[in-house]
C-alpha cells in the first residue's frame, strides 16, 4: 500500500489539473522549445468593473442633479416621488441624499455656474 501513495498523489494532482483545464488552456513555448499547456486563470463572469462604473456614475448624477437643483428643490422632488407609485417610492430611495452623493454635489458645485 505505501508504494501506492506517491503514485496516487501524482494521479490526483494530474486529475485536478485536467478538470482545471477543461475552462481553457494556455499553451507556452519554454526556453528548451517544449510547449507547456496551463490552465487559464479564473475570470469571474460577471462584469464587476462594469458594475463599479455604473454605481460610480449613478453616484455622479445624482450629485450633479443635488447641485443644480440645490438642496431644497432636490428634497421636494424626492418627496413628491415618495408619495407616489412603489416604482416611484423605490426611486425616491435610490435618489435619497447620502454622504457619497453630497460630496459628489460638492465638488460639482464648485464647476457649476452660479444662479
Amino acid at each position: 500500500m505505501q508504494a501506492h501513495v506517491p503514485f496516487d498523489k501524482r494521479l490526483k494532482k494530474i486529475v485536478r489539473r485536467h478538470e482545471k483545464m477543461a475552462n481553457g488552456v494556455v499553451r507556452t513555448v519554454n526556453s528548451d522549445g517544449l510547449i507547456v499547456a496551463k490552465p487559464r486563470l479564473y475570470r469571474p463572469r460577471f462584469p464587476l468593473k462594469g458594475l463599479l462604473a455604473v454605481l460610480f456614475l449613478g453616484f455622479l448624477f445624482k450629485g450633479f442633479l443635488l447641485a443644480y437643483l440645490g438642496e431644497a428643490a432636490y428634497g421636494e422632488r424626492v418627496a413628491a416621488l415618495q408619495g407616489g407609485t412603489v416604482l416611484e417610492q423605490a426611486g425616491a430611495w435610490v435618489m435619497q441624499p447620502d454622504p457619497v452623493t453630497m460630496v459628489a454635489a460638492a465638488g460639482i458645485a464648485t464647476v457649476l455656474p452660479q444662479n
